[in-house]
């Protein structure tokens, strides 16, 4: 696995570098682009949640899945109640656990455990702090329009931002500390990759291709390999199987929200909250869903 990651991050740095060059890309946002890669790329890799969730049942010794599901959509529904009742609070949240998400599930491979949380978060912390850096007009404009007036709540100088990234960039150190130098390498070439997009792209399509060709794709690597630990293309073709159906699901959900949100927004404010307000819905059960998971494999 290490070496198909390696290779993955040397493809996606390259990417980054070959996109940076395009003139139109850095002068367009492509929301219905990014809209599409998210519907498919981005949430395929959450798509196992319902295996998840009937190993946790067993793990529980519980043998009710209608139960599990039933949660699941709760806690995805609290997310966009609470999003419309308490936008600020939420999204605040949504973005310290995100960066913390980001960072730990990007470091996956190495079985790395350290002693803090903060270790990932700070990793992962580098997805927010780029864009507030290279874009901060467009990246607050994206705040407010998910109604959270970050420039009127919080101050953040570029000092600030400058500090994260490079607390960011010695937290990749810290993980890849007594690795190999294909370890190192491939945590490097990722910082540098989400550095790169965000400084010539807008803050979206940065994070777009971050979170389709980086994150997601390395976390479909990690759930192939579990599905089948001797043969990787097996695994592969076994992961596009069992993730298509909720994949859809949720891609026509979506959809949904966005026919109806559009009669109200203009069309980019739509997808704009479809995106994040839905990626939030989503991974806040993901994330305790994984959580239990390793929770109870500890015990």
């Amino acid at each position: 696995m290490n070496k198909i990651n390696f290779y993955h991050s040397l493809i996606f740095f390259n990417l980054c570098i070959f996109l940076s060059a395009f003139e139109y890309l850095r002068n367009n946002n492509l929301l219905i682009v990014s809209l599409f890669l998210i519907l498919s790329l981005g949430i395929s890799h959450g798509a196992l949640d319902h295996v998840k969730g009937n190993k946790l049942l067993r793990m529980l010794n519980y043998n009710s899945t209608i139960t599990f599901y039933i949660f699941y959509i709760l806690i995805g529904l609290s997310i966009i109640l609470l999003w419309l009742l308490f936008p600020k609070i939420v999204l605040f949240v949504f973005l310290i656990v995100a960066s913390f998400h980001f960072g730990k599930e990007d470091s996956e491979f190495m079985n790395y455990k350290p002693n803090q949380d903060l270790v990932y978060f700070f990793k992962g912390s580098l997805v927010i702090s780029a864009p507030l850096l290279f874009h901060k007009t467009e990246t607050l404009e994206i705040f407010n329009n998910l109604n959270f007036d970050i420039s009127q709540n919080l101050l953040i100088s570029n000092e600030f931002l400058y500090l994260f990234i490079t607390i960011s960039f010695f937290a990749n150190i810290l993980i890849s500390l007594n690795k190999q130098i294909d370890i190192k390498s491939i945590l490097m070439m990722d910082f540098i990759s989400i550095l790169l997009l965000n400084y010539f792209l807008n803050p979206i399509l940065a994070f777009t291709i971050y979170f389709c060709f980086l994150h997601s794709i390395r976390h479909s690597f990690k759930l192939s390999n579990e599905l089948n630990k001797n043969n990787f293309l097996k695994g592969f073709k076994a992961f596009i199987i069992k993730a298509m159906p909720l994949t859809i699901l949720t891609g026509v959900l979506f959809i949904i929200s966005l026919l109806y949100l559009k009669d109200y927004y203009f069309l980019d404010s739509a997808i704009s909250k479809v995106i994040f307000i839905g990626l939030a819905s989503l991974t806040f059960p993901h994330i305790l869903l994984e959580y239990l998971i390793e929770k109870n494999e500890q015990a």
